[in-house]
């Protein structure tokens, strides 16, 4: 059984005229290419700490099974906008898990799309807490309930943005979470 006790952050965005070879140049940018990307589910496990992406990186060899959680959008219409998000959402106790959620979306800037997943990990949290909320109260009142209740310490997000370009080549965005 693995339980990673490190995981880092990162994003990045790729355009070529090849949809696949737009996706790696996508992963080139992140740093993450030259591993074996295994996706898993949205759990953030106890006791797991964020590192920089600089120090991940400097563990892992190329070629390794990485395990992540990705968010990818992508386009090859001119001017479309799209979005690849991850959220972040732990709480107050470090032996308890946290979560994380992946959000792909279009028309969504950075900051729209990188909000919507940090929500969307905070709630899923505070359900699983039992923390009491309105949902169609707006992101930031929850943002405030959630961490009033002193059950959720921290939410945070990571998220890449890019428009489609004029002349029709895909262009790809990822977000992920690598754990080590």
């Amino acid at each position: 059984m693995f339980v990673p006790s490190k995981c880092f952050f990162t994003k990045g965005v790729g355009i070529h005229k090849d949809k696949l070879a737009s996706f790696e140049l996508a992963l080139r940018q992140a740093g993450i290419e030259k591993y074996n990307l295994v996706h898993v589910s949205s759990i953030f496990p106890p006791n797991c700490r964020l590192i920089s992406k600089e120090e991940g990186l400097r563990e892992i060899s190329p070629g390794s099974i990485v395990y992540v959680v990705m968010a990818r959008n992508e386009t090859n219409e001119p001017s479309r906008l799209v979005s690849a998000a991850i959220g972040h959402a732990m709480p107050r106790e470090s032996d308890a898990y946290g979560y994380l959620s992946e959000h792909h979306a279009f028309g969504e800037t950075e900051e729209v799309s990188g909000e919507y997943a940090e929500d969307l990990a905070a709630t899923m949290l505070a359900t699983t807490l039992g923390i009491e909320f309105d949902p169609d109260k707006a992101w930031q009142e929850r943002e405030q309930i959630y961490k009033a209740s002193g059950r959720i310490i921290s939410t945070t997000h990571i998220c890449q943005a890019a428009e489609g370009i004029m002349d029709g080549r895909w262009t790809t965005v990822v977000a992920a979470a690598v754990f080590l």
